[in-house]
């Protein structure tokens, strides 16, 4: 067939595709000619040919639904111009049809299977990548800074403010029921508040999650965003306190990145430690009490003694800490502290008497709240009297 007639069909084709390189076709249109010609099936060598065009094809970044219409409009617009049709001969014409037929879908599944191969390997490549930035990000120090670049690349401007999400899963998140979780976040979040896409991976069993944050309301739509996510990838888990994350400080450059993963860990020990409730925690919220525990030595000194009696009471400190606990909790209302204890109000009539007794102070007593307070909250954060005071 005339050369130009071939350039013709494969322009032509390319304009139906949507614009793609007629140069994706190869030698494809002169072996359809020849195989309607001959009726035999493409050879071992002609789909491995067609095969890397479809990893060409997915390594420029052509979608496959343009790659296959162009292969396919090229058959279509090759047929009227072949000889065989032309002769007009019934029987030639349907053996030419068939061969036609079969060469479009043997380098059909050719140019996918190519294609798709192509696409897991970039899929790898990517997926190293980004877990090789996560963790040069979260290690923070000169390499952090150094990859300001490569981060912008995957979609996170680091110049701008960004925060650090670390959740926890009772489970962890490497539990094989878990896997979805990271992409499915990044899914929900990919182009909100910032236009910028997140990074999230696993690390040591927690999901992290470094995000744009330009605004609260960019902070507050991750909580929202990994409750959604968790409620439908893990049916139930929004129930009880099976999951708990933290956000960071909202910080711009990318030495800071790692300044805001600490703070979110931090928060989440402390969260754990206070039996906080919040299902995402603001470390921003904790500050004071990370300022209280800066100082063991007066902080020991604090529960020592404050809170030192009560040890001497019947079945330990343990149940008298837990009723002062809960008091303040409820804002000094004794049948509030009952429901959450499931004790009587005379129970925890009786229990806040012998504290009284026991400290010679009055837990219910404004003028004497904080004092006591602040002592009952450093014994919950050090796990006292489990954990002994550091007498050193």
């Amino acid at each position: 067939m005339d050369p130009d007639v071939i350039r013709s069909v494969a322009d032509g084709a390319a304009d139906d595709a949507g614009g793609v390189d007629p140069a994706l076709l190869g030698y494809f249109l002169p072996i359809v000619v020849e195989a309607a010609s001959s009726g035999r099936r493409l050879s071992h060598r002609e789909l491995t040919a067609c095969g890397e065009r479809g990893s060409v094809a997915a390594q420029a970044g052509v979608p496959l639904r343009a790659l296959i219409d162009l292969y396919l409009s090229a058959c279509w617009r090759l047929w009227e111009r072949l000889d065989v049709v032309a002769d007009g001969d019934a029987a030639r014409v349907r053996a030419a049809g068939l061969a036609v037929l079969r060469a479009a879908d043997d380098a059909v599944a050719a140019l996918a299977e190519g294609f798709q191969l192509a696409r897991n390997d970039l899929s790898r490549q990517q997926e190293s990548t980004r877990r090789e930035l996560f963790d040069t990000l979260l290690a923070g120090g000169p390499d952090a800074a150094a990859v300001t670049g490569r981060a912008a690349d995957q979609g996170l401007d680091l110049t701008s403010p960004h925060a650090v999400l670390v959740a926890r899963y009772e489970l962890t998140f490497d539990d094989p029921s878990t896997t979805s979780v990271p992409r499915r976040l990044e899914r929900a979040l990919a182009g909100r508040h910032g236009d910028a896409n997140p990074v999230v991976a696993v690390k040591n069993g927690l999901l992290v999650c470094i995000f744009a944050a330009p605004d609260a309301a960019s902070v507050t739509l991750v909580g929202r965003r990994l409750l959604g996510v968790l409620a439908e990838a893990l049916p139930g888990v929004a129930a009880g306190r099976s999951w708990q994350a933290a956000v960071g400080r909202t910080l711009a450059g990318a030495t800071s990145v790692r300044v805001s993963y600490e703070q979110a860990l931090g928060a989440l020990d402390l969260a754990d430690r206070l039996r906080l409730e919040t299902p995402v925690v603001d470390a921003s919220e904790l500050v004071a009490y990370q300022v209280l525990l800066r100082d063991r030595v007066s902080v020991d000194e604090l529960i020592s003694t404050v809170l030192g009696p009560l040890a001497t009471a019947r079945g330990g400190a343990r149940p008298l800490l837990e009723t002062l606990d809960a008091y303040y909790a409820t804002g000094g209302v004794s049948t509030a502290t009952a429901v959450r204890l499931h004790l009587s109000v005379r129970a925890v009539t009786y229990r806040l008497q012998r504290v009284r007794e026991l400290l010679g102070t009055d837990p219910t007593d404004p003028a004497q709240r904080f004092t006591l307070q602040a002592a009952v909250i450093a014994a919950r954060l050090l796990s006292w009297p489990e954990v002994p005071l550091d007498r050193g």
